[in-house]
């Protein structure tokens, strides 16, 4: 089977590399949809070199590595990589005018972040996710949550959010066409909280909160620019070198997707943007109501539930340790989803006081037979950290392994 990817950015480059080391498929096609650089040399020297992970000839081979491009051919567009045929694509941006279907390709994946909306009907015009399908492909795998622009509409039966590990099993083979991976920090994040949710039931988690530490992406600016019209995100203007930068994620309406039992949960998600390529992190807050008579939450016993499930988790996309880590040590970590950090992993536990007589819908005649309206809870906040390499190692390599899973499927 052939892969199509959609894209040649950080994401696109990066599945390249994954399935050229992978060697699943026996030939790639990539949609660039313009001109690069002066000839396909130009591409090849971007897809042999990479700033944050080196050399593609190192990361396949280490240092026994030698070239891995050979056979250059400019009129077909197509160059050998080791060993697996490459043909790029430099003439349609428009999913609906890019020939899957000459190409043989029956799987894609969009990794170009521009074409997120599944309701969207075909259209030559502007592009849509659907296109894709219009110009041959029976899959789409987008490297990214769905984004609906009409909040009138519902999501539709053949699509369907999965992160490996967590849910993969929604995605069914018979009905579904359009599959979302979701994002790099809802697949830490969903891999962060589901032990606890197994553990405890979500009836017992009152209420959480994340903030990502999240690396730069290509969305921001090298330099401060004026922003474009209509703009309103002005932050995103302002040099990524130079800054720390607040910014939106949404992550907890994806992880809704992946885990139902968040509904039942109050979250908040919030991001910040910091100067570095990739290695990012997670502060994730959870409060936690204790057990009348039982023993208080600690440390230990969060830590003790991640050891296990890290433990009993068959693809190691949860690692725990008790190591001191920064972010560079989790770039390139294999396949791991969430890095738990044990040795911060923090929780207190304190009474909160409640007033009964100002919760809504008590019933008053219970309320009357009390000696108090006044209680007290015993309550925990757990305060866990869990690193990802949020383009290589935390979300590529995952996206490669729902990509195989699907094409195993068609």
């Amino acid at each position: 089977m052939k892969l199509g990817i959609n894209g040649f950015g950080r994401i696109g480059k990066l599945t390249l590399w994954h399935h050229i080391g992978r060697k699943h498929f026996k030939s790639l096609v990539v949609n660039i949809g313009r001109q690069a650089g002066t000839s396909l040399t130009d591409i090849a020297h971007y897809a042999e070199r990479d700033s944050t992970y080196g050399y593609l000839s190192g990361f396949l081979r280490g240092f026994q590595a030698k070239p891995v491009i050979f056979d250059l051919d400019e009129t077909h567009g197509s160059m050998v990589v080791d060993g697996i045929k490459v043909q790029f694509l430099r003439e349609q941006r428009q999913p609906e005018n890019i020939n899957w279907r000459a190409q043989g390709v029956r799987l894609v994946v969009d990794t170009t972040g521009q074409f997120l909306d599944p309701t969207e009907a075909p259209s030559r015009d502007i592009g849509t996710l659907r296109g894709h399908l219009e110009a041959g492909a029976e899959k789409v795998i987008v490297s990214a949550p769905f984004k609906i622009k009409d909040k009138g509409r519902s999501m539709p039966e053949d699509a369907v959010t999965t992160v490996m590990g967590i849910n993969d099993n929604d995605y069914d083979p018979r009905w579904h066409k359009l599959i979302s991976n979701a994002s790099c920090t809802t697949t830490c994040l969903a891999h962060m909280i589901k032990p606890l949710i197994n553990y405890y039931g979500a009836k017992k988690i009152l209420s959480a909160s994340m903030a990502t530490v999240h690396a730069a992406t290509g969305s921001q600016e090298v330099l401060d620019r004026l922003p474009k019209s209509g703009k309103t995100d002005l932050r995103k203007c302002r040099s990524v070198l130079n800054n720390i930068i607040l910014t939106t994620t949404g992550a907890a309406k994806a992880l809704s997707l992946v885990i139902p039992e968040m509904k039942q949960i109050g979250f908040i998600a919030e991001s910040v943007r910091i100067p570095t390529s990739s290695g990012s992190l997670i502060i994730l807050v959870m409060n936690l109501q204790e057990e009348p008579n039982g023993e208080f939450i600690r440390r230990d016993s969060i830590n003790t539930i991640y050891r296990q499930s890290a433990a009993d988790n068959p693809n190691g996309y949860l690692v725990y340790t008790e190591q001191q880590n920064v972010s560079c040590d989790i770039i390139g970590m294999p396949r791991a989803a969430a890095v738990i950090e044990g040795h911060e992993t923090h929780t207190r536990t304190a009474e909160v006081t409640i007033d009964l007589e100002q919760v809504p819908g008590i019933n008053r005649e219970l309320l009357s037979s009390l000696d108090k309206s006044l209680i007290r809870v015993p309550v925990t906040q757990a305060v866990i950290y869990g690193w990802y390499d949020n383009e290589m190692a935390s979300y590529v390599n995952i996206l490669g392994d729902r990509t195989v899973s699907v094409a195993e499927s068609i």
